[in-house]
């Protein structure tokens, strides 16, 4: 920025502390105009959602066993694997990662599925990294699956589902509800998958033989033991064995009436689109498992499936991606709270436009969330396009932030809007005071140890993200501390305070993340911010900030506490920080001066900021994220916020 100003022909020279709001100015106002053009004319934003390499391996070989391969498709998918694998012949979780390999297996079947072969270069260097690891007989629960259902593996190598496990009733200590909403639609899928156990036939050389350290026949495929003899991993995997032996002397009569229930189960579950639950497991296992029990292509049920399928790719200009979900209704949200923060008025047409798209699209039908909150009436907003079943706490916080701020052609609309949920929201509060994402009292983290969770993540606990952004949000539609659910959630925050001074964030990466999140909502609500547990998590989040003024923090401190707001610079982790600075604070810190300008240096011609890196979390330490549209609206909300505050403190 020229640190001069000309007025008609007169230079004015401007003042640092000028120069720097000119700047920011500058920044924010490129930022807003490249994130209104983004906007779809009906009103929405969405943009890609990338996961891992597993995502377009296992739709690989979802349409090798759905016989519904389209081959220009196919060597687009092949292309983007390729282009993913890293130097040591691997796949990793995400950017910079160690590789992972259930991912790498997967990946080098999709592959071969694909026409390559075994001494191509590429595969050679996987398969030498997979055997470095002890072959295919390590590989996770849900690629054995689909290892199983193409013949490659035997049933008895995957994890004993009895399909009868649906019937256990909702007072049991194991049933699927006390599962998360992904693992419960995933485990539908599963099971039924499982009982018809079937083995879809390829040509030798597009398996995988080679991935074996020994002979099939003598390969033990084994769950991962305790530490401890009398660990409740051990217990559970006795249990898997007290299953195995059940499934090989079942009760017909039983088996036909859960097969029946399960069935029944994934067709009142299957939306309006054909999906199911909203993520790719679902997606696809769902139609395999009504494949592998009779269910024809061309069947009405089925022939929607496959069709939805296709909506989990995002076509690049030379390659395509198969993505975890869509991510419009979160995308859209966030979006409209930037534009909000960064000074857009909330009449303006494109914000009366959003808000009449997310009116129209607010879920008033019960899913599986009644089950806990039978007496609770809806009113949510899903993460998807469509996923009635599934609303979730996260998006609609978000959504209701942005409605409550914003305006609507039809005003009793949004006041309708606004007040039902609100009171759905409020209502998935949990019994300890926190909010989680899908359902409320999802907490028997016991099932996580389960042979089925190796992933360790199939409950759905409140967490400090969700909890703080429910505050946020119960601000904007005008409650303050005195409300019994806010108190409830401030405790429980205060509670689920780290020792160090931050907090976990389960839905992204990570302390960060919780830690902006908790004090934009207690900010919001009105908690003092001279209170020293505040004050000890601004302490903590300026004692990470990066000697470049940024912030970041790799995933890796899911798994060690020495990474915990530690990672490479990156900027949406760098506005998450200024943002949480800019609620923990009166005024304007040198920490929050010095992450504005990192982020006002590095804006691209384009009006956003270039952010390869996976700041989302799906499930710690085994599936990350990177959410394209994170280094757009996220900065941009930061430096609105920033904007205000330079503006408050400039009055006084």
């Amino acid at each position: 920025m020229n640190p001069a100003a000309e007025i008609g022909n007169t230079a004015i020279a401007m003042s640092p502390h000028d120069e720097f709001v000119a700047k920011i100015d500058y920044t924010v106002d490129c930022a807003q105009r490249a994130l209104l053009a983004l906007q779809k004319p009906e009103g929405y934003w969405h943009a890609p959602l990338e996961a891992n390499a597993e995502m377009n391996a296992e739709f690989i070989i979802f349409n090798h066993f759905m016989d519904t391969v389209d081959l220009e498709t196919e060597a687009r998918l092949r292309k983007h694997l390729l282009d993913t694998q890293s130097a040591d012949g691997s796949w990793a979780l995400y950017q910079g990662g160690e590789g992972y390999l259930s991912t790498t297996i997967e990946s080098y079947f999709a592959l071969k599925l694909t026409g390559m072969r075994a001494g191509d270069e590429p595969m050679a260097a996987a398969r030498r990294w997979i055997l470095s690891k002890g072959g295919i007989v390590n590989c996770g629960t849900l690629a054995r699956f689909y290892l199983a259902s193409m013949g490659q593996i035997t049933w008895d190598a995957t994890a004993a589902l009895p399909v009868e496990l649906s019937l256990f009733p909702n007072w049991f200590p194991f049933n699927i509800y006390e599962l998360g909403s992904w693992a419960r639609g995933t485990l539908m899928g599963l099971m039924m998958l499982q009982a018809a156990r079937p083995e879809k036939k390829i040509d030798y050389q597009r398996g995988v033989l080679e991935l074996f350290i020994e002979p099939p026949h003598f390969t033990k495929f084994k769950q991962p033991r305790g530490k401890n003899l009398l660990s409740l991993r051990n217990a559970l995997n006795f249990a898997d064995k007290a299953l195995r032996f059940y499934d090989r002397h079942k009760i017909k009569s039983l088996r036909a009436r859960a097969l029946r229930h399960t069935e029944e189960w994934l067709l009142e579950h299957q939306e309006a689109n054909g999906s199911w639950g909203g993520i790719e497991p679902c997606y696809l296992l769902s139609a395999m498992a009504l494949k592998a029990n009779g269910y024809r292509n061309d069947h009405p049920v089925l022939k929607k499936a496959i069709e939805a399928s296709q909506e989990l790719i995002w076509h690049f200009s030379d390659y395509d991606m198969y993505m975890p979900c869509v991510s419009v209704n979160w995308d859209t949200g966030l979006a409209g709270r930037a534009l909000l923060d960064s000074g857009l008025p909330g009449d303006h047409p494109s914000l009366k436009q959003t808000s009449q798209w997310l009116i129209d699209h607010q879920i008033f039908k019960k899913g599986d969330w009644s089950v806990k909150r039978p007496d609770l009436e809806p009113g949510g907003w899903a993460f998807e396009f469509f996923n009635d079943n599934y609303p979730d706490v996260d998006d609609s916080a978000v959504i209701l932030s942005v409605m409550a701020d914003s305006k609507a052609d039809d005003a009793a609309a949004r006041e309708r809007a606004i007040r039902t949920g609100a009171n759905w929201v409020m209502g998935m509060q949990s019994k300890d005071g926190g909010f989680a994402a899908f359902d409320a009292d999802n907490n028997s983290t016991w099932l996580n140890h389960l042979p089925l969770a190796d992933v360790e993540a199939v409950t759905d606990p409140s967490c400090p993200d969700l909890t703080g952004r429910v505050l946020e949000m119960m601000a904007a539609v005008g409650y303050r501390t005195e409300h019994p659910v806010a108190k409830r959630a401030i405790e429980w925050l205060k509670k689920n305070q780290s020792p160090a001074g931050g907090w976990w964030g389960r839905w992204g990466i990570n302390y960060i993340y919780g830690t902006f999140s908790a004090l934009s909502g207690l900010r919001a609500i009105g908690v003092d911010i001279n209170e020293p547990w505040i004050k000890k998590a601004v302490a903590w989040l300026k004692s990470k900030q990066n000697p470049d003024g940024g912030w970041g923090e790799s995933p890796l401190s899911d798994k060690d506490p020495a990474w915990r707001g530690r990672g490479t610079s990156t900027a949406s982790q760098t506005a998450w920080a200024l943002i949480g600075l800019i609620a923990g604070e009166a005024g304007i810190s040198e920490h929050a001066m010095r992450g504005a300008q990192w982020l006002s240096e590095r804006q691209n011609d384009e009006g956003a900021w270039d952010e390869r890196e996976s700041t989302g979390n799906g499930f710690p330490n085994h599936f990350y994220l990177r959410y394209h549209m994170y280094a757009h609206y996220f900065p941009l909300m930061a430096l609105g916020r920033f904007r205000k505050r330079l503006a408050e403190t400039a009055s006084r």
